[in-house]
Formats: structure tokens, C-alpha cells, sequence
């Protein structure tokens, strides 16, 4: 299996692995730096400014979601189509790019693994359907998988163990991590918050503007309601780390959940709503909870105090480390090739 050589495409959209946000093109980049540990030989199709132990072939010369001129489906295409033309130069390929690069698969010879990373709208399912035959699918999780298809494999994300520090003794403060939108919950991590009289950090990149402007800011008052931006892998880390717990109330059902792994990683018990993958990540009483609502939540915070955080760290070692994933993908090429 070593001697077989595997092309990884992230997205182009920031970079791999990304400054601050960008989850997809950190997974890319989790899995291609596990390979080349494990004495692959792997080719990372990303933008030029990424980093990797691997090769990189690029042609976005920069991430387009840090370049507003960018015509990010120009880019796209680009970026896309360089893949796919160098495809028989690979013995497999692994499309972290969602459904796009389906459309090339059958004028190909070269195996493609997709990695599913959730479904951004009911709307994409017909593109993964029409290649349902050919295409071999993997998800992220079994609460994330569509009736509709089949897949090869669940394989959760892996993390890194070692950029994730564990604290035994963490701060006073609740930590709300992850985009600004209403699907994330940051309202209602805000609402969690001021019912239970404590503080809460967020940080997380502004996906929704209006909604920022609306539900979080006016709340912002650098006190209780603190707002730090975007942060980046060693802010993270500490904000992760120093957290009492992590709040997570989701209203969409979500695929996987990065930071939650993240958290535990760290030592830290997450409180979130039960919803998609949750019940898959947190162990309830035991890395966090699962609750329906911000009452139920606020409930729960006194709780929080008798997990042991040794017990975070050592769940997420067992099911979300980067050797994991890597152990779940060889599994995945080795039954693709041996079909193919």
C-alpha cells in the first residue's frame, strides 16, 4: 500500500491548513500530513501560499475567501480542473471539495474517494446520486449520511493530539467557538450565558452580518459578552483549553462538529444541543451534555464540575486523533484499489 501515490484535494477557498476558519481545508490537510507520517507519497492540490510535508500542485495563487476581487468560480474551475487533468499520474484520489469534482469522475480512470462533508442544501443530493454507481463516498459521520446514497465508510475528522494542550485547571468562563451564524447558536450561547451569570467568550468568523449585527453585538459589552474575532491555531488552543465548558447549541443538524473534538482535545466538557452528530461525539454525563434547550443547558453548568476532563482528553484521543482517521482511510483505499 506505501508505495501507491494519493492526490488530496482541499478547497481553494482559504488555506490549507487555514490561517484561522476553515475546517474543510484543515481536514485536507489532517489527513495528507497523516499519510506522509505513514511514508505515503502524497500531493497536496491546494492554494500556492499552503503548507505541506507533502508535494503541492497549485494554481489559485492565493485563498479566494481572503481576496474579495477573486472570482471564486473562476478559481474554482481552475483549481478543479488542474486536479483532474493530473489524475492518471495518481493511483487514487481523495476529493475533499464536495460534489463539483464528481462531474469530471467518469471521464477518468483514476479510483476518487469523496469525503462527504455535509450537504449545504437538499439541492446538491441529485449531483452525489447521478455518481452513486461510480463514485465511492465517505462520511463524516452516521448521523450525516442521505438514504439516497451509498457510502464505503464513516470516517470521523481527526485532530491533531499535539496542538490541542490539555488543562486540568481550567478558567471561569464559557466559550462559544465557531462561524457567526444563526444555525452555530451564538445567541442563544449568549442567552446560556447571562441566565447562568457567567461570562462567555466568542470567537469565530463573521458569517452572517446581519445577523452579527443584530443578535451578538448589541450584547458585546467586553465584560460579560466578550468578542475576540477570528482566531487563529494557538489562540484557539488557549481559548479551547482555558474554557469551563464549551457551549454548542446548534439549530441545524451538523455533520460533525470540529470544535467540539477540539474541546475535548483540550480537556474541556461541551453542553450542546442534541442534534446531527452530537450524540456520536459527546459522551453525555461523561465528555459533556446532550440537552434540548437553553434552560436545559443553563441546568447543567453546575454539572460540568464533576467530569473529569482526563476523560475528555482520553475519548477524543480514542476516536477523533489524526492516527484514527488515517487508520479509517487505509481501510477505505485498500478496499477501493482491491475492487478497482
Amino acid at each position: 500500500m506505501k508505495n501507491i501515490k494519493i492526490a488530496i484535494l482541499s478547497p481553494a477557498c482559504w488555506r490549507t491548513p487555514p490561517r484561522k476558519y476553515g475546517p474543510w481545508e484543515q481536514v485536507a490537510s489532517n489527513v495528507a500530513e497523516g499519510l506522509v507520517a505513514r511514508g505515503y507519497d502524497i500531493t497536496l492540490f491546494a492554494t500556492a501560499d499552503s503548507l505541506t510535508s507533502g508535494k503541492l500542485e497549485a494554481v489559485c495563487p492565493a485563498p479566494y475567501g481572503e481576496h474579495p476581487e477573486m472570482d471564486a468560480k473562476v478559481w474554482e474551475s481552475l483549481h478543479i480542473s488542474h486536479f483532474m487533468e493530473m489524475a492518471h499520474q495518481f493511483d487514487i484520489l481523495h476529493n475533499h471539495y464536495d460534489f463539483l469534482p464528481l462531474t469530471y469522475s467518469r471521464l477518468i480512470k483514476t479510483p476518487m474517494v469523496t469525503t462527504i462533508h455535509g450537504f449545504s442544501s437538499p439541492k446538491i443530493i441529485p449531483v452525489y446520486k447521478k455518481y452513486n454507481s461510480t463514485a465511492w463516498y465517505v462520511s463524516i459521520s452516521y448521523s450525516d449520511r442521505s438514504p439516497e446514497l451509498d457510502y464505503i465508510a464513516t470516517v470521523y475528522n481527526g485532530i491533531q493530539p499535539e496542538e490541542f494542550h490539555y488543562r486540568e485547571k481550567p478558567d471561569d468562563y464559557l466559550l462559544f467557538f465557531g462561524r457567526i451564524h444563526p444555525e452555530k447558536g451564538t445567541y442563544e450561547a449568549i442567552r446560556i450565558a447571562q441566565k447562568a451569570k457567567m461570562r462567555l467568550i466568542i470567537s469565530g468568523l463573521i458569517q452572517d452580518e446581519q445577523y452579527f449585527n443584530q443578535k451578538v453585538k448589541p450584547f458585546v459589552d467586553g465584560e460579560q459578552i466578550v468578542y475576540v474575532g477570528n482566531s487563529g491555531p494557538q489562540k484557539r488552543d488557549s481559548l479551547l483549553g482555558g474554557a469551563y465548558a464549551l457551549l454548542h447549541p446548534i439549530s441545524f443538524e451538523e455533520p460533525f462538529g470540529l470544535s467540539v473534538a477540539e474541546a475535548m482535545m483540550c480537556g474541556t466538557p461541551v453542553i450542546a444541543f442534541n442534534r446531527g452528530s452530537m450524540p456520536e461525539l459527546i459522551l453525555h454525563g461523561k465528555t459533556g451534555f446532550l440537552v434540548k434547550n437553553t434552560q436545559e443547558a443553563v441546568s447543567v453548568l453546575p454539572d460540568i464540575k464533576n467530569i473529569r476532563r482526563a476523560d475528555c482528553r482520553k475519548h477524543a484521543l480514542s476516536r477523533f486523533s489524526i492516527d484514527k482517521m488515517i487508520d479509517g482511510y487505509e481501510a477505505v483505499y485498500h478496499k477501493i484499489l482491491n475492487k478497482s
